[in-house]
């Protein structure tokens, strides 16, 4: 995974060309390789949120040149087979992958073979894997590498091109690329005989020996169940393809800005949890940025992208501290709002949903829909608004019935106009992702499939006009390269036209975004519209749509039968050859009205600062600059005496939320007691003492004075910042 990527890409055209000539020459042995980009083999796959990816293998800290000696260590250190798949799970993963025949880690092969040329050890590290991911209900995938350019890496040769050579019968070089590719080759079919519950192959790049000599299709007919994962390169027999970590992006969590393959694709963002250091263990126990970390997380799940992420095995097996910890909180975490990304897809791309991306007042985030219901969505608040106390949203016409918090299931007042969705009385924001669960009867005000037909100045052969009209997000529109480009909408009869919506196909660079974006995406546009289809005059709408992901928005508000979308320029810059001036559609429709709504959900919550209660014992008030008026109330717990009794009013009796702001290191529990009542108890797990967080509980309250007591009898309590009542 160390090769650059444009690397890669130009050596994948030559590869392609070599396999293209050997095909004219009768030296393939099966035929062309054809892409599938959605099979029953897959789905495991699809269904899954994350992976793990371990780097581990004999350059493992500290090092090893002998193959023996290496396994000696590990089994010797106590490694367990069935460590990696339960510290998975805390991860909500569904599967691992093992790369340790890497080129820069030895070509160690963590399983006994029969085919000399690189170290490959006596106990089956990789079968003892499989079988206990199996009863922990995870797949595992084996890496492979094709790339022989590390062989003698810090002085030693890693691979033995005179013992294959012996076992081939013929002289093979391995330090070559297509000595390697034999040698890997051999491998990839030993291996796939030998572990029927191997689910697949994760490989980094292509070998011209591999393609020449159909290895791909010969797995596909050995193993039709398996899956085929190629790393940075778009192969298009492989199953998925994994863009590698990048850097740069604004904001730094937003992994999907750089992706180049566009959904249906089936593919992976593999990126480290450590902040810094190797892919593999080096010695270092890195520090983990839980809000990069869980930020990349939910924005891959928010794009139907999988987060394969890579964690920095030691050599018995085990994580560093640091990344033990971050696994650990990630159980908890994303516990409480899993409903949020498992069994869902993302928002505001194939399958409909809220737009994502950047919002109101410096506030960010992702879009979730549920798969099995696609009336039901989540709002993933990674950046909260800089000040208001209010989330404002693009609804793409979706019809709100309930707004609540998935952690409390508090409900929220909201309204709708104007093609948003405003959410209002947020006092409590989550420090990594606050999500919203948003209830609808589904979408409204927009011109139905069939009633608009399109066409187009300009179509590449197989993706007309019609693909943008027609309901499949499957099949798309094609520009051919030109630019300026036009669409035409005609709705049959003079109708309003209260906004466009877009659908791009997320097809852009592969890495951090520069001063001029390589993007293909839309740019400068110029909306018209006409009643005869002939007289258009001046464009009723001019200007340049963000360069964002997921569906875009261009409000009209006009009234005719042709509307004309002409997009002037994208994104690309002319040095981006296989971006520039190509643009890439799924779906434009038009909306014919604005949901408009009165909204719903409970009136604000009333918000009492800790500070302002009766104090008991040793506690005390103290600053803290992040906490809601600057100040906190510490010392509530470990003591009878130690406590904050806030007094609050209810208007009338019943049940009601309470939220307690708070500030941990670590978990420590708030016991509650409303009106002498019995208490209960309300953890607070957390990372920092100047950071609030927040938990929630039920209670119930009288008409009028409620005295609410906070305090931890027997052991320290959290800091308490202030108490929300909703």
């Amino acid at each position: 995974m160390t090769r650059p990527i444009h690397e890669g890409r130009a050596r994948h055209l030559l590869l392609v060309l070599l396999a293209a000539l050997s095909l004219v020459l009768g030296f393939a042995t099966a035929p062309p390789a054809h892409a599938e980009l959605q099979h029953p083999r897959q789905q495991w796959l699809r269904d899954s949120t994350a992976g793990v990816f371990l780097h581990w293998g004999m350059r493992t800290s500290p090092g090893y040149t002998s193959c023996g000696a290496w396994e000696s260590a590990v089994t010797n250190g106590g490694w367990n087979a069935d460590y990696w798949p339960a510290e998975a799970r805390k991860l909500h993963a569904k599967y691992l992958v093992l790369a340790s025949f890497h080129s820069r880690l030895g070509y160690a092969r963590a399983w006994p073979s029969k085919i000399p040329g690189s170290c490959s050890t006596k106990r089956d590290f990789l079968g003892e894997t499989i079988a206990a991911a199996k009863a922990r209900g995870l797949k595992v995938i084996l890496y492979m590498t094709d790339d022989p350019q590390w062989h003698d890496e810090g002085g030693h040769e890693w691979l033995d091109s005179a013992a294959y050579s012996s076992y081939k019968g013929k002289n093979v070089d391995l330090t070559t690329r297509d000595g390697f590719g034999q040698f890997s080759y051999d491998n990839f079919v030993e291996v796939m005989r030998k572990y029927p519950d191997l689910a697949g192959f994760w490989i980094d790049n292509d070998n011209a020996y591999w393609e020449t000599h159909g290895l791909y299709e010969k797995v596909r007919a050995d193993r039709p169940d398996m899956l085929l994962s190629n790393n940075n390169e778009d192969t298009p027999i492989m199953d998925t393809i994994s863009n590698e970590q990048k850097t740069g992006m604004s904001p730094s969590f937003d992994y999907p800005a750089a992706t180049y393959t566009p959904a249906p694709r089936l593919t992976e963002a593999c990126y480290k949890l450590p902040t810094s250091g190797a892919w593999w263990y080096s010695g270092t126990n890195s520090a983990v940025d839980y809000k990069l970390n869980i930020g990349r997380f939910v924005t891959n799940a928010g794009s139907s992208i999988k987060s394969l992420m890579a964690e920095t095995a030691m050599v018995n097996g085990r994580f560093p501290s640091n990344q033990v910890d971050f696994n650990n909180f990630m159980k908890g975490y994303l516990d409480k709002i899993w409903e949020s990304v498992a069994g869902t897809e993302g928002g505001g791309y194939l399958r409909g949903g809220f737009q994502p991306g950047a919002w109101n007042d410096g506030a960010y985030g992702a879009t979730t829909v549920s798969s099995a219901d696609p009336d039901l969505h989540y709002i993933h608040v990674i950046d909260k608004p800089a000040t208001a106390s209010s989330l404002k949203v693009r609804d793409n016409g979706y019809k709100v019935t309930r707004v609540s918090d998935v952690r409390t299931g508090r409900s929220f007042g909201f309204t709708q106009a104007g093609g948003s969705l405003t959410i209002n009385g947020i006092t409590a924001w989550d420090q990594y992702d606050t999500v919203f669960k948003v209830e609808t009867s589904g979408r409204q005000g927009i011109h139905p499939k069939g009633s608009v037909t399109a066409t187009a100045s300009s179509s590449a052969g197989g993706h007309g006009a019609g693909s943008l009209v027609d309901g499949d997000y499957l099949t798309w529109w094609d520009n051919n390269t030109t630019m300026p480009v036009s669409v035409t909408l005609d709705l049959g009869s003079a109708k309003k036209i209260a906004y466009l919506g877009v659908n791009q196909r997320e097809w852009s660079v592969a890495y951090a975004r520069s001063a001029t974006e390589d993007s293909a995406r839309i740019k400068g546009y110029k909306v018209y519209t006409s009643n005869d289809g002939s007289s258009w005059g001046s464009p009723v709408k001019t200007g340049t749509l963000e360069s964002r992901r997921g569906v875009r928005f261009i409000d009209v508000g006009a009234t005719a039968r042709y509307v004309r979308l002409q997009v002037d320029s994208t994104w690309a810059a002319s040095s981006a050859t296989k971006y520039y001036k190509k643009l890439l559609i799924d779906e434009l429709w038009v909306g014919s009205d604005h949901v408009v709504s009165g909204g719903g959900g409970n009136p604000s919550p009333s918000v009492y600062e800790a500070e302002s209660g009766a104090l008991g014992g040793a506690a005390r008030t103290d600053t803290c600059a992040a906490c809601s008026g600057a100040a906190k109330v510490r010392f509530i717990g470990n003591g009878t005496a130690n406590h904050d009794t806030i007094t609050v009013n209810a208007e009338s009796a019943g049940p009601a939320e309470l939220t307690l702001t708070g500030t941990v290191s670590g978990t420590r529990s708030f016991f509650v007691s409303v009106n002498g009542g019995a208490a209960a108890e309300a953890p607070l797990t957390g990372t920092s003492w100047a950071t609030p967080i927040h938990t929630s509980l039920r209670i119930t309250l009288k008409a009028g004075a409620n005295t609410v007591k906070i305090f931890n009898d027997t052991a320290n309590a959290p800091d308490l910042d202030k108490i929300t009542i909703g």
